[in-house]
């Protein structure tokens, strides 16, 4: 038996206390409802990895994300990780409409890879850098609560906001924007609109932003996923540069993007489409000029480092959105990047991701 051949999959339910509810214009999570995911490899080597299903975003849950990841496991045992690739493929045939739990698997097997040949996972995607720079999020909320948070953020050494709007009333929410900008006037604004909105109030919402003169630097995903030409048509007179999110889940939405020429930068999430298809839309919007963001779903410290490990190794993400440990009251793992304020540092020497669950799954 080769020593790189998978031997166990186990993975367990991953239930963590949130700060605070944490609220999008689709739905709201009120706690961390993940899977962690251990494979373990013949010479004795132990991958970790995370799904974190959203609901609101995909409609998996954990509960549907345990089910898929009980079949898939079969499939994985006495398979070699060094193919990889192979493995990814396989899983994504099997499972197409389980982007989280196929991702679980992925990290997992990638972290034993990188474990084996003592290699550091950003190492494995490029090498290109250690050093990440994070927003930090506003979740949905009344003007009091935006403003309190922003200030709040600023004091913890944020320069970038995220913002998440509800798309309903457009008056509201450019009311929390303006109460934001008061509190916190030298922060720049991302504002996430999570698919709520529609062309028309999009269009009168980023026109009141730019006549109050708000710092946006980034409008992501105003619209739902599928309104390919109302983006375009937002693009031509927007004032800020769109990204897609919910938009932008393959390779193939990536290069429908491109040839609209809409959405100008593309949210990067590894829970939407996998580790292997995530390398894809990285590098298909490199090669036609698209600005790259790194997110991610209510992740753990542990998908959240993996996703810094992947955005840092290929480099060139000029946004990133890695904060939501933030939103994590406590969590059982040691290890994972060491984040002051809004700068996130990489373990330049540690083999795989270096996040260590220090109770096994049993």
């Amino acid at each position: 038996m080769s020593p790189t051949q998978i031997v166990s999959v186990r993975f367990q339910s991953l239930n963590l206390p949130l700060l605070e509810p944490f609220a999008i214009a689709t739905g709201t999570q009120h706690r961390v409802e993940n899977v962690v995911v251990q494979v373990q490899l013949a010479d004795g080597t132990t991958g970790l990895g995370e799904a974190a299903p959203f609901p609101a975003v995909s409609g998996e849950t954990q509960e549907s994300t345990l089910a898929v990841l009980q079949e898939l496991e079969k499939q994985l045992l006495q398979k070699n990780v060094k193919n990889w690739r192979t493995l990814a493929t396989q899983l994504e045939e099997l499972a197409p409409q389980a982007p989280a739990a196929r991702c679980g698997l992925e990290m997992a097997i990638l972290d034993a890879l990188c474990k084996h040949y003592q290699m550091p996972l950003y190492v494995f995607f490029g090498g290109v850098e250690t050093q990440l720079k994070t927003d930090l999020t506003i979740t949905a909320g009344d003007e009091a609560h935006a403003a309190a948070s922003a200030r709040s953020i600023v004091e913890r050494g944020f320069s970038i906001i995220k913002v998440k709007t509800e798309g309903v009333d457009v008056d509201y929410d450019v009311r929390r924007l303006q109460a934001i900008h008061t509190a916190a006037p030298a922060a720049k604004l991302i504002v996430d609109g999570n698919c709520g909105y529609d062309l028309i109030r999009a269009q009168d919402f980023v026109n009141r932003l730019a006549e109050a003169r708000i710092p946006v630097i980034l409008l992501e995903q105003p619209l739902p996923r599928e309104c390919w030409e109302d983006v375009a048509v937002l693009a031509t007179t927007c004032p800020f540069p769109i990204a897609a999110d919910e938009s932008a889940r393959s390779a193939r939405d990536v290069a429908r993007l491109a040839q609209d020429r809409s959405a100008s930068v593309v949210n990067i999430k590894l829970m939407k489409c996998g580790v292997l298809e995530a390398l894809q839309m990285a590098a298909l919007a490199q090669v036609h000029g698209l600005g790259l963001m790194i997110g991610g779903m209510v992740e753990s410290i542990l998908a959240m480092t993996f996703s810094a490990h992947f955005a840092a190794g290929i480099g060139g993400f000029e946004y990133i959105d890695l904060d939501t440990p933030l939103f994590i009251a406590e969590h059982p793992f040691t290890g994972g990047f060491q984040q002051q304020g809004e700068n996130l540092a990489l373990d330049p020497d540690v083999a795989g991701h270096g996040v260590i669950l220090p109770e096994l799954l049993c």
